[in-house]
């Protein structure tokens, strides 16, 4: 009899080691195809982590690029205004160019009148030391500006209309 039972245990022991291989072997089969599709998931990743790190670089290059004709990065021109004081010359041209916004009707440096309402400066892009470029717009017309300004020494700004142009609609 406690043959047998040394057999049962025996068997049972067994059983119970074949069953912890078998189970163990499929939890790590497991485990290791969870981990190819994790190498594979980080190597996606990877890839999309180098594309958008090539996109933010050409974006900086092309910011840098649209900087390049600018008040503020052009230490040459503003030179010229070291002895006003100003904290950010631009800001304050920008802020002298939209009070000829406040006129009631069209802006006074718009050579036309507005069809759908009043001709008013909307964005401003200051080039340099003389030039700015302008965007105009009635609300449902649109144009541009080239204008000349001059800084003066008792800070007053005088604006002088270049070239402009209008937009055509092709409705």
């Amino acid at each position: 009899m406690k043959s047998k039972i040394f057999m049962y245990l025996f068997l049972f022991a067994a059983l119970i080691a074949l069953y912890l291989f078998v189970s163990n072997r499929n939890i790590i089969t497991d485990q290791m195809s969870k981990n190819e599709n994790l190498n594979e998931r980080v190597g996606i990743l990877q890839d999309s982590i180098q594309q958008l790190n090539d996109s933010v670089l050409q974006l900086n290059l092309k910011f840098l690029d649209s900087q390049y004709f600018s008040l503020e990065n052009n230490e040459d021109a503003l030179v010229y205004y070291d002895h006003l004081n100003l904290k950010d010359p631009s800001n304050y041209i920008i802020d002298k160019l939209l009070e000829t916004n406040e006129k009631k009707g069209d802006n006074p440096l718009v050579p036309y009148e507005g069809m759908n309402g009043d001709f008013k400066i909307n964005k401003i892009k200051i080039l340099n030391h003389k030039w700015i470029v302008a965007d105009f717009s009635d609300g449902k017309f649109w144009g541009e500006l080239m204008l000349q300004y001059e800084l003066k020494d008792d800070t007053s700004v005088d604006f002088e209309l270049k070239d402009y142009l209008l937009y055509t609609r092709s409705n």
